[in-house]
């Protein structure tokens, strides 16, 4: 716990590095706290943690994924609005803010937004998700076709990171861990690529050794 908490602190702070004012041990012992809460899907915890919170976006942006994970699209809303103003720049608050107004029914607000995501950043694969799920809601089904076409594509990236992480397990011996992550690449990509036909093989390697 120790090591986890100095681990995620550094990483704080170097992220902020850039900021006029680094946040203090005890926001950042607070932030840890309630990432371990959210991470169990203890929302209401990581609510409760984070109520106080007011300038340190992370943590809003945190405390605003809880709210909307437990349904409370008002809070969540008002959350991630809190998280831009601090950090306009923040893609997650910006995403979940999108969420928000698709479930409180302002299709409008969530398609301008998602529209200004996906002009920054293309290839996410969750803004072309949600973008798709609206284009669909909006009975532009031809646009969502185009969404998801997309996503697929991009997602042969992720496809390539687990396959780089099953090798580094592999090498670790950490067969099984492999082995899941193998999985996991395989059923994000089409059959016949050659990638494919590179995770098989490693797969069939890993399993026979095993």
């Amino acid at each position: 716990m120790k090591l986890h908490f100095i681990i995620l602190a550094c990483t704080v702070t170097l992220a902020f590095v850039s900021c006029a004012k680094t946040p203090d041990t005890e926001t950042i012992r607070l932030y840890v706290s309630a990432s371990e809460s959210y991470a169990s899907g203890k929302f209401p915890e990581t609510i409760e943690i984070l109520c106080k919170e007011k300038k340190f976006a992370p943590a809003l942006v945190l405390r605003a994924k809880a709210e909307y994970f437990s349904g409370d699209f008002d809070n969540a809303e008002k959350t991630c609005r809190a998280a831009i103003r601090r950090r306009p720049s923040s893609f997650e608050a910006k995403l979940f803010l999108a969420r928000v107004l698709r479930e409180k029914d302002d299709l409008k607000g969530a398609v301008q937004l998602i529209e200004s995501l996906l002009a920054d950043n293309p290839q996410d694969i969750r803004a072309l998700r949600l973008a798709a799920e609206l284009a669909g809601q909006t009975g532009k089904n031809d646009e969502a076709s185009a969404f998801l076409d997309r996503a697929a594509e991009f997602s042969a990236e992720s496809a390539m990171v687990l396959l780089d992480r099953a090798r580094l397990r592999w090498t670790a011996g950490k067969g099984r861990e492999a082995l899941e992550d193998l999985s996991r690449a395989k059923a994000m990509l089409p059959w016949g690529t050659p990638l494919l036909r590179t995770i098989v093989n490693l797969e069939k390697i890993i399993s026979e050794v095993m």
